[in-house]
């Protein structure tokens, strides 16, 4: 176990997560107050779940701290 390289990729996977979350909440919000926000309404969905993920993640950088 290298706790070093571990810390390094959930860091990796942590920015990410920011990226996703970024480009997921780009195509809601094209779709938000269209014929079609039901798209939006999913994708803000997964932008919640997503930030939850990111919380777990950043515990996790900070356990391995």
């Amino acid at each position: 176990m290298n706790r070093s390289s571990d810390h390094a990729e959930v860091v990796t996977l942590a920015s990410l997560l920011v990226e996703l979350t970024d480009r997921v909440v780009d195509v809601a919000e094209r779709y938000d107050d269209t014929a079609d926000s039901a798209i939006a309404s999913s994708l803000f969905t997964v932008e919640r779940q997503l930030l939850s993920a990111r919380r777990a993640i950043e515990r996790a950088v900070r356990d391995l701290a």
